[in-house]
Order: structure tokens, then sequence, then C-alpha cells
């Protein structure tokens, strides 16, 4: 990226907060060259500032797809706060920190104990083992694990299932998809050492087939899976990714090589690894980059990953030169791939993660049909660009690039930021972090209504064309 993690990020942080600023005397972006805009547009600063500006014009009722009725934002808040006190108690009202350790982050390891636990058994079936791994490599198995299980969480349709070998539960959508990536590591899938199964590396993946992938998950005609070309395709550039970053991925390139270098990157007080998030992001962002189809948006000859243009900001654009200067990120999978990577890493290792507060809400379907569903955004009549409608569901329908989703992501991202805020105060529970919002209300608040709205199938109030690999 032409600079360091670091001072990227710092970077990013004062231009987000130029940018916002009416009285600022000197516009950092004015001066930045197209590839440090480029650069700027994968940091984490950098999604909540685009989104806010979408935001502002949602304010004077400038969006071209929605009006937002902020006025309908209590509901949410007090929907949320009924299936908190549903589900942790109804006394929650008098919420203390250790109460709030109660509820869990947002993270793929509550798909991946879909039903039933898995993740505790297979970490004590390790240190059974007649030569236990240490508790590095024991973090290092489970990155490997949560980094191929949330590659392949998008969009599964309403129609697909998997029947989990065993106990004879089915599951569906994200918690179906884990269930099968979890099995599908076990067997050692996406292993290339046949003696080292609980593990993934570059060349394991590298064989992996559409039709392995479909085996896996139990796809058949009758059985259908979105995406899964798309989601086979983002798994076998991983293997990509893997060889070309050893810096980030060790040398056996594989996920878990991240704990090496984020090791390298912490600050040990106390016997406490401190990490910052931001490193973490940058290996993401940086090593994950061969993943992304080439369709994705490019600036300055960089891809960007989930970055796309937002028509709404021509009447706004971002000060500075033009390059960029329409272009939201959202970074949802890097985002959820963060928050389910630095569960383990705090669990097992005991670490922890300094600048938490940069992570953003994910701006996919559950949080995002919350807010359509409880009626905060309503699509305005008479579009730009009218959205098609699905046959079977009958909801408004587009695909990922659609500007009226780009909207709707963006305005997801600060609307679950006020709706935590809303929360926090309304149980008396400052120290409730995003990521327990995302995990106990607005994500599980999606689904409800949704079920509540649509039937048991549960669809979003928009469809997603989904290529399996976003939303």
């Amino acid at each position: 990226m032409g600079c360091s993690w670091s001072r990227l990020t710092g970077l990013a942080r004062v231009t987000a907060t130029s940018t916002q600023s009416q009285t600022t005397t000197m516009n950092l972006a004015a001066t930045m060259p197209a590839t440090q805009i480029a650069a700027y547009l994968q940091t984490l600063p950098a999604i909540r500032e685009r989104c806010t500006r979408v935001f502002d014009l949602a304010k004077e009722g400038k969006l071209e797809y929605f009006e937002y009725h902020p006025e309908k934002e209590r509901d949410v808040a007090a929907f949320c706060v009924d299936i908190i006190k549903r589900d942790f108690g109804n006394d929650y009202a008098q919420a203390s920190k250790q109460r709030c350790r109660l509820i869990p982050p947002h993270g793929r390891w509550r798909h991946l104990d879909a039903g039933r636990p898995r993740i505790g058994p297979l970490i004590e079936q390790w240190k059974n083992a007649p030569m236990p791994p240490d508790d590095t490599e024991i973090a290092k198995r489970l990155i490997d694990l949560f980094m191929v299980a949330v590659l392949l969480d998008a969009g599964a349709g309403n129609k697909w299932t998997y029947t989990e070998e065993g106990s004879g539960m089915q599951f569906s959508r994200s918690e179906g998809l884990g269930v099968a990536a979890f099995h599908m590591f076990m067997q050692g899938l996406f292993s290339s050492d046949p003696n080292q199964p609980y593990r993934v590396d570059a060349e394991g993946l590298a064989r992996l087939t559409v039709q392995k992938v479909a085996a896996g998950m139990q796809v058949t005609s009758d059985n259908p899976l979105v995406g899964l070309e798309g989601r086979t395709s983002l798994l076998t550039n991983l293997s990509t990714a893997l060889k070309t970053s050893p810096e980030f991925f060790g040398a056996k390139a594989r996920p878990g090589g991240i704990v090496d270098f984020l090791s390298t990157q912490a600050l040990v007080s106390e016997q406490t690894h401190h990490v910052p998030v931001a490193a973490l992001w940058h290996a993401l962002i940086a090593g994950l980059q061969p993943i992304w189809p080439p369709s994705r948006t490019t600036l300055a000859g960089l891809p960007l990953g989930d970055v796309w243009p937002c028509n709404a900001l021509s009447q706004s654009p971002a000060p500075g030169p033009s390059a960029g200067a329409t272009l939201v990120p959202f970074h949802k999978l890097t985002g959820w791939l963060a928050y389910s990577l630095i569960e383990p890493l705090v669990k097992i290792l005991g670490w922890q993660f300094d600048g938490i507060e940069d992570m953003t809400g994910l701006p996919e379907y559950r949080n995002g049909g919350l807010y359509v569903d409880l009626g905060v955004l309503t699509l305005k009549e008479g579009p730009p660009e009218a959205l098609g409608v699905d046959a079977v569901s009958e909801v408004p329908r587009a695909p990922p690039m659609h500007p009226a989703i780009i909207e709707w992501r963006a305005m997801t991202v600060i609307l679950l930021d006020r709706t935590a805020a809303a929360i926090q105060e309304a149980i008396s529970a400052p120290d409730l972090t995003l990521a327990q919002v995302l995990e106990s209300a607005t994500w599980k608040g999606g689904r409800e209504i949704a079920k509540t709205l649509r039937g048991p199938v549960g669809g979003p109030p928009i469809e997603i064309e989904s290529d399996g690999t976003l939303f």
C-alpha cells in the first residue's frame, strides 16, 4: 500500500476528522494522490466517515432510493431491548460490567456451535491428544477454521439446508454454512497433509473444486446453494493470498500464521499482549487482497474489495480530488472476519485488542433488514433505476452493486451506531460493545422480524442477488 499500517491508520483518523469538520483550515484529502486515497478507503475509519456522508444526505431527504424516518429509530431500539431482556433477564436494566459479559460478541463461533457445542469439545479433544498442541497452535487451528468458515458465509438463499450427520439436526443460512464448514475442516478437506487434518493451508485450498465444495455442503439439484462457484473461488483465491503474503501468514502459508504476525505487533504489558486492531485489519485487507473477484472496484490500479460508488454522493462529494470522491467502503466480509478472529485470540491466548472502537457494524441483510422492516428506511417511489421483484418472495430484488443497495448498506452502518448508543442508554449499560449489540440485538432482531413478517423462511425485505462473496 506504500506505507505502514500504523502511519496509514493515523492518517485515516485525521482525514476522517478533518473531512467532517466545517471549520478545518487544511484539507488533507486535497493533497492526497489517488494511490493514498485508495489506501485510505481500505482503512476502518474510512468506512464510518463515508457512510456518515450518506447519512447526512438522508437527513436532508437527498438519497435517491430511500426515505429516512428518524422517529422510527426508537421502535428499533425498543424492539432490540426487548430481545436482550428476554434472552438475558428482565432485570437487565441493572446492567453492570459483570452482567455485560454474559452477552457474547458477534462472531462465527456462535454459528459453528449452532444446535450444540462443537468448538469447546474440539479444543478439549486436542488438549487430550497424546501429543497435545500448545495454546498458540490451538489458536492457529481455530484461526484456520474460522477464516474458511467466514469466507464461506454469504447469503445461501431460501432453499438450501445442511443436515448434520450423527445429530440429524438440520440448519440453513449462516448456521448451516458454519456447521458445514466445521465438518469439512474436521474431514481435512482444507489441509494438504492427511496426517494433519486440523489445519488450512495453501496447497490444500488449491486442490478444492466446485464439486468438492458442493459435496461438503450437500448441494444437489434439489438442495441448491446460491453462489457455490463464488464461494469456491474465494477459497482457491485464498490459496494464492496465503502463498503471496508470507509476512502475514508465515512460511507454511496457513491463515493461522497471522497469529505470529500479530504477536510481533503487540505491546506486552503486565504479561498481556495488547494488539492493535489496525494491525489485524491491515493484515486482512492487504493479505487477502487476491481473493476478491476482478469485477470489484479499483482506484489507481489498486483493487479495493467491498467498495462501491454511491450516486447520491455526487451531490456532496468528498473534499479534494474527484478520484474516489463518491466511493463508499464497507469491507463487510473483512469486518465479519476480524470480529470472528478476535474472539478465539482473546479466549485462547488472553490477548487484548486496542482500538476496537474503530470497528463498525456489519452492513448485511439481517442488520439492514431490521431498519427496513421497522420503517426507519422506506423505498422511494419512482427511483432513478427500478428494482426488480423476486418471483418467489415478491419482495424487491437487486444485485449487490445496485445504487439502492449501496445506500441501504451505508445507512445501516450509521444506524447501527445510533441503535447501539440507544440500547446502552436504555439498559444503563455503557460498557456494552457494538459487537455484543450486533450479536444480541440487531442481527438477531433482523432475523426475528423477518420471520414475523415473511414466514418461517424469514427472507430479507430486499433480496440480494448474491454471488457467494458478499452480503
